[in-house]
């Protein structure tokens, strides 16, 4: 039996990556989903990949227009969203001294702002429409505790945590579930940006802080995509309904509370 049948999906950032494989495990489970990303082309293709059931949306999560028309758009052509999960997020690195403005305010934008009015948005439609839904946020282990070099990054996931708290209990009462997820270190392509930067700041060879990460999981590897869905899943379906305002390490093994 699939647990996300008759249910229908928006997922932020879902071009590639964590995004894409919710996406599809989404869709294996009965739902039908929104790809929703600022590359439209390449969410294209993953929606074309995945299947009838999915369709891709441009949106740009730094637009309050882009936001309103994404989720406007995936409203109407589903006849309401039963989840959201907010995944569009952006990485970066520097040493406090070396912080700029530009830097901090476009990370916010993305990583704090993005989730917050997504969630606001799609929250009014799950209110007007009122059966309640599910609402997800990606956190990060790097929200739980600073970091040397990702003081920025650390700020806004933790800033998410606080955010899913305060959205879960001012939500519930609608019906709408907002949790979150908190991966570890997670393998896959943005993985090369996250590397050059340490490889900058830390003076390591390339690829150098990827193998470092990996050998001190508990779990003996980087965490995949595949790693994560399960919890997704859990959090988007009836099996979560009494679960409220939590944030869940899956990390294997890298950080515990």
């Amino acid at each position: 039996m699939t647990r996300l049948a008759g249910k229908s999906a928006l997922i932020t950032g879902a071009a590639r990556g964590i995004g894409c494989h919710f996406a599809k495990t989404f869709v294996a489970e009965g739902a039908r989903v929104a790809l929703a990303d600022i590359d439209i082309d390449r969410a294209r293709k993953a929606a074309a990949e995945i299947g009838d059931s999915a369709m891709a949306i441009e949106m740009d999560v730094t637009s309050q227009a882009s936001i309103d028309a994404a989720v406007a758009k995936t409203d109407t052509s589903f006849g309401g969203i039963d989840i959201l999960v907010n995944n569009a997020a952006v990485f970066t690195a520097a040493p406090i001294a070396e912080i700029s403005r530009d830097d901090y305010r476009n990370v916010f934008e993305i990583n704090v702002a993005g989730t917050l009015f997504t969630m606001q948005a799609v929250a009014r439609k799950m209110i007007e429409r009122g059966t309640g839904g599910k609402i997800i946020n990606m956190a990060s282990q790097a929200g739980r505790r600073g970091e040397p070099l990702v003081a920025v990054y650390c700020a806004t996931k933790a800033a998410v945590i606080s955010l899913t708290q305060s959205a879960g209990l001012n939500l519930i009462g609608h019906g709408i579930n907002v949790n979150a997820i908190a991966p570890g270190v997670v393998d896959g392509e943005h993985w090369d940006g996250v590397d050059a930067f340490f490889a900058k700041y830390e003076n390591k060879a390339p690829g150098q802080k990827k193998r470092e990460v990996g050998a001190n999981v508990p779990f003996g590897r980087m965490g995949k995509p595949e790693d994560l869905a399960g919890m997704a899943v859990f959090l988007a379906s009836d099996d979560s309904d009494y679960v409220v305002a939590q944030t869940y390490n899956v990390d294997g093994g890298q950080w515990m509370s």
